[in-house]
């Protein structure tokens, strides 16, 4: 089978769509499957592109047996929502005429972005080929939730066209249970809807493997008691509340470690210089393969966003590498997200936006020594139960069924 799958995310950028995509046409290349992948320069989250690549027309390169494509687009950093249209749109429409030239059996498509979605459409027609709507986001909802757009025409004519995306797809694959209620609730067939959630990477994330003691000398942390956050600093990750606080925290033990970049980030570093926060370090962006070294240095995973329904229905990446690692979670997130941490008892939910909430449950992580160590061994059962190779195997099998 020829899969060509579209996303304007991907190795070497780090962020979940890229890693989703990568490790899942990794198994289908395993499979014997032939993968092709178009997507654009790496640029995300700082809108410049990486070392070692440009922003052509037309590259081509070998990443584990995938071949990838490389198209033009409008490179913005993740910021603005007039410019962002621009390099959503502006990939799809190069997208669409790389992909004219593929012979694919399947096409898949991914959001976000939303606008990748329309080049798995057109070509499907062009070719007359099925096609695969993988939800990774409801967008537009996504996007007015974080305050980018706001009800109106514009609004009202992107969820048009959203539905009839769904509806013209052949297979409509969200990542949680909740996006599948959305849809149904929404006139989509839960028959055409297969729910692939994201999922473990037992091999990266290896607790034995890993060794982040080097990692905490060199950041000055040796003696600390650190809270971790490893990803996109967005407007819906709401670190601006994790700042205020930590500036309320009077354990001096304890150390908040923010890796990554994103949208924020320039804004965070000015709230952590104004209000003079001495618990707190900031660092660049990381290679996926040094990630696990980083969790090994940290204490806690913290994973928050802002306090919305939309978020009820998210379920982050993060909780799945951390559970690898046998990580304890702090998790700032309701809904399908809660239910699976809870369920596995694999870490400890504060209200999102609520401070003594959050203040508190951390402090009874580094308290309760028994309850730090329980949660740490269950973050290996959350981890086996979503392991990325199983949830691989069963998107395949739905492809084939397909073609």
């Amino acid at each position: 089978m020829n899969i060509l799958f579209i996303t304007d995310n991907f190795p070497p950028e780090v962020n979940a769509p890229a890693t989703r995509t990568y490790e899942h046409c990794r198994e289908w290349v395993d499979e014997g499957h032939e993968v092709t992948v178009i997507t654009c320069a790496p640029n995300f989250p700082q809108g410049e592109v990486y070392e070692g690549y440009q922003n052509k027309w037309h590259q081509k390169e070998e990443v584990d047996g995938i071949e990838v494509i490389r198209v033009w687009s409008y490179i913005t950093s993740n910021e603005g929502f007039i410019k962002r249209t621009l390099d959503y749109f502006s990939f799809a429409v190069t997208s669409f005429w790389s992909g004219l030239s593929q012979k694919p059996d399947i096409i898949i498509a991914t959001s976000p972005q939303f606008f990748t979605t329309w080049s798995g459409w057109a070509l499907s027609k062009f070719k007359r080929k099925p096609w695969v709507f993988e939800v990774r986001d409801l967008w537009p909802e996504s996007i007015k939730t974080v305050g980018a757009l706001k009800e109106g025409f514009i609004y009202d004519s992107l969820e048009s066209i959203e539905l009839f995306l769904y509806r013209s797809a052949d297979k409509v694959i969200p990542v949680t249970d909740a996006f599948k209620k959305n849809l149904s609730d929404r006139g989509i067939s839960p028959g055409k809807q297969l729910v692939i959630p994201n999922g473990s990477n037992l091999e990266l994330f290896d607790v034995e493997a890993s060794d982040g003691r080097g990692i905490r000398e060199e950041l000055g942390l040796k003696n600390k008691f650190v809270v971790g956050y490893v990803g996109t600093h967005g407007m819906a990750h709401n670190l601006d509340f994790i700042l205020e606080c930590a500036g309320q925290i009077e354990d001096l033990d304890i150390h908040f470690l923010f890796i990554g970049d994103g949208s924020e980030k320039e804004s965070l570093l000015k709230i952590a210089e104004e209000e003079q926060l001495k618990n707190v370090t900031f660092v660049d962006p990381i290679p996926k393969e040094k990630v696990p070294d980083y969790l090994d240095a940290v204490d806690v995973s913290l994973v928050p966003l802002k306090k919305s329904d939309t978020f009820k229905t998210v379920i982050p990446s993060k909780i799945f590498e951390a559970a690898s690692m046998e990580l304890p979670i702090l998790l700032g997130v309701e809904g399908q997200a809660q239910e699976i941490v809870e369920e596995y008892e694999a870490g400890i939910c504060f209200e999102p936006e609520n401070k003594d909430d959050l203040l508190e449950k951390l402090g009874l992580l580094k308290r309760d020594k028994e309850l730090y160590k329980r949660i740490s061994r269950n973050g290996a059962k959350l981890a086996k139960a979503y392991d990325r190779k199983i949830l691989a195997r069963k998107m395949l099998d739905a492809l084939e069924e397909l073609v």
